[in-house]
């Protein structure tokens, strides 16, 4: 199956052409916690199955992980499912860093009880 992948200043270009764009961060929450791209959803990759209903079929959605290896896993698991507009970030985070962009500290998620 072919993984459609896009490098760091193409996702750039992306965001800033696309407000719509959806990028989810499949990393553990203790990874993300230490950066990760201004706006990415965060979604562990073994919550995936159980959070389908989250990721729209109809925009485009690039993942997101350290390498791009677990990102990849995803977009080849979502294509089995029927999503044609995922998305992989090739070379992940490391590859976000070396092109010279800056991942942000998200905020911590605020407790509502």
């Amino acid at each position: 199956m072919f993984i459609k992948e896009v490098e760091s200043p193409q996702l750039v270009e992306k965001m800033e052409e696309n407000d719509e764009l959806v990028i989810i961060d499949v990393r553990e929450m203790h990874e993300i916690s230490r950066g990760t791209i201004q706006g990415a959803i965060a979604m562990p990759m073994a919550s995936i199955p159980v959070r389908l209903n989250e990721i729209p079929k109809d925009k485009e959605v690039i993942f997101i992980c350290r390498s791009g290896a677990r990102s990849g896993q995803v977009c080849m698991f979502l294509g089995q499912h029927g999503y044609e507009n995922v998305i992989n970030l090739r070379g992940g985070m490391i590859g976000w860093v070396r092109n010279g962009f800056e991942p942000v500290i998200p905020e911590p998620a605020s407790s509502t009880y």
